[in-house]
């Protein structure tokens, strides 16, 4: 999670580029900064697991209040999946299994291989854009790969 970033970015990147078919966004966790963002990214794995991903990231970036001091320990994590009315009979046994996180363990793994320090990072056809950047940055290097693949 980067508080730094532009909320208004990512939208306008999946109004233009995903929600056309332009484009596909993939998601990959890269929890670094202790227990609870693993514990953060295993939830948003079992959120995804029930079609709500994007609204529990969202609802973890707003809630997010500084490093390993609670915000998103395990309890935290389950009242957030019951108040945006998760089915929490799946949702429990999802947070504390080893195959869900070892799914979010593929994906650090997989970022420290790519070379990703930091949040957020994103890779346009292996062209890696590293921290928060605005909409033009990634339209510049998009688009030219648009007219190529036409």
């Amino acid at each position: 999670f980067c508080r730094r970033a532009d909320p208004q970015v990512l939208p306008q990147i999946v109004r233009d580029y995903i929600e056309t078919g332009k484009a596909t966004l993939v998601y990959k966790h890269t929890a670094f900064l202790g227990p609870e963002s693993t514990w953060a990214a295993v939830a948003a794995e079992c959120a995804a697991d029930q079609n709500r991903f994007w609204d529990f990231h969202d609802l973890l970036f707003n809630r997010q209040n500084g490093e390993n001091q609670g915000a998103f320990n395990k309890d935290k994590l389950l009242s957030f999946a019951a108040e945006l009315e998760f089915d929490l009979a799946k949702f429990e046994p999802c947070l504390n299994s080893e195959e869900t996180l070892a799914r979010v363990q593929s994906d650090i793994q997989e970022g420290r291989q790519a070379g990703v320090t930091g949040t957020p990072t994103f890779f346009i056809n292996g062209q890696k854009i590293a921290g928060a950047q605005p909409y033009d940055r990634f339209r510049a290097v998009i688009e030219p790969l648009l007219t190529t693949s036409q």
